[in-house]
This record gives structure tokens, C-alpha cells and sequence, in this order.
């Protein structure tokens, strides 16, 4: 039987954050619980693999390409860190994370200029205007997910 009690909780805010989160309660008619709950809800869907320990390796990937600089950054996560979450208890050497992609994913949120240059290398080709956060992204997800296929050049010229 599920317990679908909810529970209150104490969350440290700095006032600028709380202050946008009221305006954005106000403009959008609604509690600030609800956009507290929102904000959660919506980074848990977002964050899903990561709860789920069963996930490891190549199928985390789509999770650190969509959110690793902002997940990185915020909580400062290095290189070491980032291979003990993506890599932990892998052994199919198929399903395993090369360290030279963690190592440009613990990279993503704090040098992006080093992230363009490095992919740039790898790549062996200029990524043209695309942020350095969307080749990474392009990257990882043409290299470790099947069946995925990459925007060509020209389609994400258009769309940036």
C-alpha cells in the first residue's frame, strides 16, 4: 500500500531566488507551493535515471547531456565523482563511459571554451556556431545511444 501522505519540509533560499519565485507565483496566479512542487517535480522527471540505480554507464548519458554543466556546476562534481555515478559497477566494457567524456562533461559548466576547443579536436572539424553545450550534447548522444541521428551540419545552423 502506498503512503500518499505529504510532508512538510524547510528549504534555505536566498532572497533573490525566493522573491522570483513569488513574482512567478503572482504572474502565474498560483501558490508559491505550487511552483515549489513544479520545480521539483520537473527536475525529478528530468533527473529520473539518476534515482533509478539500476541506470548506469552509456544510459546515463542523455541525462549529463541535457543537464551535466548545470548538475556539474551546482554541485561541483569533478571528473573522479562524475565516473563513480556514470560508471560505477559497470562492466560490459560497451556500456562504459570513456573518461575522456567525463572528463569534457565535469569540464561543460565551467570552461566551455576548452570544451569547444577539445571537441573541435575530436571532432576534427570546426562546430561552427552551435554553443559548445550543443556539440557536447551532439556528441555524446551520436556516440553513446543507439540509433540516435544527429542534426546535420546545415539543420543546426538553422536552428541556432
Amino acid at each position: 500500500m502506498l503512503d500518499n501522505k505529504k510532508q512538510n519540509i524547510s528549504v534555505r533560499m536566498n532572497n533573490g531566488d525566493l522573491q522570483r519565485i513569488k513574482e512567478l507565483a503572482k504572474r502565474m496566479q498560483v501558490r508559491d507551493s505550487d511552483v515549489f512542487r513544479f520545480a521539483v517535480k520537473n527536475t525529478l522527471a528530468k533527473l529520473a535515471p539518476l534515482y533509478d540505480m539500476q541506470v548506469r554507464g552509456k544510459d546515463l548519458v542523455p541525462v549529463f547531456a541535457d543537464s551535466g554543466s548545470d548538475l556539474t556546476s551546482y554541485f561541483e562534481l569533478d571528473t573522479a565523482r562524475l565516473e563513480k555515478i556514470i560508471n560505477s559497477g559497470v562492466d560490459d566494457p560497451e556500456k562504459r563511459v570513456a573518461r575522456e567524456d567525463i572528463e569534457l562533461l565535469a569540464m561543460a559548466g565551467l570552461q566551455e571554451s576548452y570544451v569547444y576547443m577539445r571537441l573541435n579536436q575530436i571532432l576534427r572539424k570546426q562546430s561552427g556556431l552551435q554553443a559548445a553545450s550543443g556539440v557536447l550534447r551532439e556528441y555524446l548522444l551520436d556516440k553513446y545511444m543507439d540509433g540516435y541521428v544527429s542534426k546535420e551540419p546545415d539543420e543546426m545552423k538553422k536552428s541556432a
